[in-house]
């Protein structure tokens, strides 16, 4: 049986530990047991959003600090995903997984396991290419099987954190004769990403490897995951994965589903999601249900056309705000609405993330 556990921690600064910290001076958290962080840091989340870089060395610092262990023996067990942006009401947070494996028992129902893993490092010339889509797929299914597994269908959410490309690692492929997918550096962004939930939708079978070629990874919107979320970074150089699903290996604590928003102000999915998390309501959940949630994970995007229900938006001709930031503010409101709190992890670019315009959403409640 795996007891895996999560904690919401707010955070005042990209470099704030101090809720961790708490949490485990008070004994709650057990630092030998957390397998991944899974943060929103206020940067803008572009290239040069070093609030993720920032945040991942704070959190990792202090693990290294109150477990001994190495920067090495450290990057093997805990999965930093840092993802940047907490545009609007947006809250900037961090939630924190931990995992007690007690016995190989199975139980007589499915419950909430996630499972941290990564990928080999990539060289720049495979960034958003199917050789990221391969690996990607090989990681996600290795994380099935150790969190016991076999039905895609109980996988939920799978959050991948990408590398991206930068001036030196361009310059890097080409003194070895090597092309890379894009010499703009924020479309490499894009690249990553979409390859990356390309090979999630590999691992779950919603799409089939031999299916996709190279010019489809980032242009054909009709290959798609509903379970992935990826968020590229300057950070690494590899995939940093986090797999959320039910298993019979699960302890019992929390359930999650899962639900796809076919645009960015798609109320009905969020409904809908929670009712397949299991909130009990009839047209809006009330303050006991809605206490039952334990965290939510959304990805965003503005439609390639820029329309969204016929209505002609700026996000994408915005010259002076990115469109994923648009995308984020907007999903994250949306869903705040609803739930009651803006403290909500919601990642913008998601290509091959759900339909052109829309992404996956996911919501962990307790039982």
């Amino acid at each position: 049986m795996i007891e895996s556990k999560l904690f919401r921690i707010p955070m005042l600064g990209p470099d704030d530990v101090s809720g961790l910290k708490a949490l485990v001076d008070q004994g709650v958290i057990n630092p030998e047991e957390v397998i991944a962080i899974l943060g929103k840091t206020e940067g803008n989340g572009c290239v040069n959003d070093f609030s993720r870089g920032f945040s991942t060395l704070a959190f990792r610092s202090y693990l290294q600090e109150i477990t001994g262990k190495s920067h090495s023996e450290l990057s093997k067990q805990v999965a930093f995903v840092m993802s940047g942006g907490t545009e609007g009401v947006m809250s900037p947070h961090a939630v924190v997984f931990t995992n007690r494996v007690k016995n190989n028992t199975l139980q007589d129902e499915k419950s909430f396991v996630a499972v941290s893993g990564f990928t080999r490092e990539f060289l720049p010339e495979e960034i958003g290419t199917k050789s990221m889509v391969s690996e990607v797929a090989k990681s996600v299914i290795k994380l099935m099987d150790s969190a016991g597994i076999d039905d895609p269908e109980d996988v939920h959410f799978v959050q991948v954190k990408c590398p991206l490309l930068t001036s030196e690692r361009i310059n890097d492929a080409h003194t070895r004769g090597k092309q890379v997918v894009t010499h703009d550096t924020y479309k490499s962004m894009a690249y990553s990403r979409a390859a990356s939930a390309l090979g999630v939708g590999v691992a779950t079978k919603e799409l089939k490897e031999a299916d996709i070629t190279e010019q489809d990874i980032g242009h054909n919107w009709s290959l798609y995951s509903s379970v992935a979320s990826t968020s590229a970074g300057i950070e690494l150089m590899n995939c940093e994965l986090i797999l959320m699903g039910n298993s019979r290996l699960g302890s019992g604590e929390y359930w999650i589903g899962h639900g796809v928003m076919q645009d960015s102000i798609d109320l009905q999915a969020v409904l809908r999601t929670l009712k397949n998390a299991g909130l009990n309501f009839e047209e809006l959940p009330n303050r006991r249900e809605l206490n039952r949630i334990v965290s939510v994970f959304a990805k965003a995007e503005i439609s390639s056309t820029g329309i969204v229900r016929n209505r002609r938006t700026t996000a994408l001709t915005d010259s002076d705000i990115n469109h994923t930031r648009h995308a984020r503010a907007v999903v994250n409101a949306v869903i705040a609405s609803v739930v009651g709190d803006p403290m909500i992890y919601v990642s913008g670019g998601a290509e091959h993330q759900g339909p052109d315009g829309g992404g996956p959403i996911a919501v962990i409640v307790s039982q």
